[in-house]
């Protein structure tokens, strides 16, 4: 699975036949958090086909990050199972009140259409394991194993 684009987004890592691993990148940790919305969501259709005619606001809090990556991502699976909603841009921000991170974001999207979104794997859950948040050559990554 491949995504191809003008600069380094995300990436796929390893492929089972009951996960997917990705690496998402970003110059701050808000874009790491999008690009990793892009890299779960491009799993399932091609998000270049998307249209950003739907937006639904996304809010998450928890004392860790890689809690907060969890939650983000999650809530985002709700309105696809909830609403068939398929989202290819994103926007977060994400600040640390006392112990709590939290997250602000916005995803946009538009319904599910078999006819015009090709249909790829089901991403079922977000696990934990393998999940490391971090930076590497001054840019902020994360790293995420879907359950598909």
């Amino acid at each position: 699975m491949e995504k191809t684009c003008n600069r380094k987004e995300f990436e796929y890592l390893e492929e089972h036949t009951a996960d997917i691993a990705f690496q998402a990148y970003g110059k701050d940790l808000n874009e790491a958090f999008q690009n990793a919305a892009k890299a779960m969501f491009n799993i399932m259709t091609d998000i270049d086909k998307v249209e950003n005619v739907e937006a639904r606001e996304v809010y998450a809090e928890d004392e860790d990050l890689r809690g907060l990556l969890k939650k983000w991502l999650e809530e985002l699976l709700i309105y696809f199972d909830a609403e068939g909603l398929v989202f290819s841009k994103f926007d977060v921000r994400i600040r640390k009140e006392g112990n709590i991170w939290r997250l602000e974001g916005r995803a946009y999207g538009e319904p599910f259409n078999p006819d015009k979104h090709p249909s790829k794997l089901e991403v079922k859950a977000i696990s934990y394991h393998w999940m490391e948040i971090g930076e590497k050559n001054g840019k902020k990554f994360v790293r995420v194993i879907v359950d598909i």
